[in-house]
């Protein structure tokens, strides 16, 4: 590292924040453990992190389960305020949020200035204003009876929030639980928990009572399991793989909470033979390219019409190989490191098994020859044709891995679309406005785009169907799942009725 950077580095890392954050005040971990944190471009250490236990994760249900009564019956709208406010600290830190993910993840400095610190103050923004405009229903009974539905928190909250997105996930996860009443403990994922520790700081700044967020970051097998299995946990959410979705259902049975999962995805992205080439070619770089590809959402699986393939292939080769790889920092940078050396070695690997299943490796496949990368978690944009049916096509690799497969008819495509277990995200490129509304119905998929791919807002439902897991994150959609329906019932003709209603 050379003096200029280093000099950089040390400013940087006396603002990181590195302690748990429980009951308002920020905590070493009871155990004294810490855990170092990596930056991705050369695996030069960040910081050392308090690293949460059982004894931890007891402390912060502890004080959200102290602070629940008080937040859960405080004004809808001073919620709602608070959140707005975090929203206003967000953006007046925009930039170190922004440096600060780009160094813990790996995500490229142009992304996380423009993409996601602002979709995270977005998300804050929207469940603010969302706080008090949550309503209950009148349900119509018979005659002489009053029933209406409440809308209650359901509690202590525990979520659990992946290495890839950090920031924006925390904003996810956090922002409508708290605007519907609930009381949060997260475990940030231990690879990358600084964003979501320097969001509980701007929490502790703008005036959210003690106990209502706590962060403990933490290692899965630990914090993780033992946050999903706690009594005094009424929810459990989790975004991440679909193997460790299936341990937190498991782990969740003790008292029956509730489970909300955002789990893998193989993201089908169908270009028909009317499809404007030029928009598919941008469309579906970003979809595969955007933040190396680590994105459940990733269009990850090109499916293309016979008659576009070749000049589509060659066309959309010569753009990934364009792609700028290098340091996240520098702002002409568009895709950075994978964000652990263990996921990087893990993609690798992948390019193995397309050779062992006759795959054709079109382009990358292996890490980038530049020198000052060497030290770096960094793959080259990779670019496969292979079989429908391969592992390549099948499983998640998550990483600047695409598949080319051809196609002739739409029910071709749409049964090579529809042949894997998730259903996460799809999309596809067409001008013709039936198939675009017959397909959209026939994919299956909690999410579609046409003619554009991996837009989301926090006002549309995001999740997904199959192994992809269940509940949807945004929008009013997600108000419901951290809410519980009361039904309540009103004699309104005070009489007592006969024992027996005719």
């Amino acid at each position: 590292m050379n003096t200029a950077r280093s000099a950089e580095f040390d400013d940087r890392a006396s603002r990181i924040q590195t302690q748990l954050f429980i009951g308002g005040r920020f905590v070493p971990a009871q155990s004294g453990e810490t855990l170092a944190v990596l930056n991705p471009h050369d695996n030069s250490k960040l910081a050392d992190i308090a690293l949460a236990g059982k004894a931890d994760i007891d402390r912060a249900v502890s004080a959200a389960k102290a602070a629940f009564p008080a937040w859960s019956r405080m004004a809808a709208a001073d919620r709602g305020r608070l959140l707005l406010k975090l929203a206003d600290a967000i953006e007046a830190n925009a930039e170190r949020l922004a440096r600060l993910e780009s160094l813990d993840t790996g995500h490229p400095i142009r992304d996380t200035r423009f993409l996601d610190v602002p979709r995270t103050a977005a998300t804050f923004r929207y469940f603010g204003g969302m706080a008090d405009k949550f309503e209950g229903s009148v349900i119509p009974v018979e005659q002489g009876f009053l029933n209406y539905l409440l809308r209650e928190p359901v509690g202590v909250v525990g979520q659990v929030v992946p290495w890839n997105f950090p920031l924006m996930f925390t904003s996810w996860k956090m922002a409508p639980a708290l605007a519907a009443g609930n009381c949060v403990v997260m475990k940030p994922a231990e690879l990358t928990p600084l964003s979501s520790l320097a969001i509980a700081e701007l929490m502790a700044e703008v005036g959210f009572p003690d106990g209502v967020v706590n962060i403990v970051p933490g290692l899965g097998g630990v914090a993780g399991q033992y946050l999903a299995e706690h009594p005094d946990v009424s929810k459990i959410t989790f975004t991440g793989s679909t193997k460790i979705g299936r341990e937190i259902v498991r782990a969740s049975a003790g008292n029956l909470k509730k489970v909300q999962l955002e789990l893998g995805g193989k993201g089908a992205n169908i270009v028909f033979e009317d499809a404007n080439l030029d928009a598919v070619l941008q469309g579906s770089a970003f979809a595969i390219f955007h933040n190396q590809g680590q994105a459940c959402i990733a269009g990850s699986r090109l499916i293309v019409h016979r008659s576009l393939v070749d000049a589509f292939t060659e066309r959309f080769v010569r753009l990934a190989s364009s792609i700028r790889v290098g340091d996240p920092l520098d702002p002409n940078t568009e895709m950075g490191p994978l964000t652990s050396p263990q996921h990087r070695d893990r993609v690798l690997a992948y390019i193995d098994i397309a050779r062992e299943e006759g795959g054709e490796i079109l382009l990358g496949g292996k890490p980038p020859a530049h020198a000052s990368l060497a030290n770096g978690c960094y793959v080259e944009p990779t670019i496969v044709r292979a079989k429908p049916t391969d592992r390549v096509c099948q499983e998640e690799v998550f990483g600047p891995f695409v598949t080319i497969n051809t196609f002739d008819t739409e029910a071709e495509a749409l049964a090579i679309a529809n042949g894997t277990e998730y259903g996460l995200g799809a999309g596809f490129w067409t001008r013709d406005l039936q198939r675009a509304h017959r397909l959209a119905r026939d994919i299956r998929s909690g999410m579609v785009w046409i003619n554009t791919y991996k837009r989301v807002n926090p006002g549309s439902p995001f999740g997904g169907v199959g192994a992809s897991g269940y509940g949807r994150e945004m929008g009013f959609d997600v108000m419901r799942e951290y809410t519980q329906a009361k039904s309540v019932w009103v004699n309104v003709d005070a009489q007592t009725p006969p024992w027996y209603p005719r």
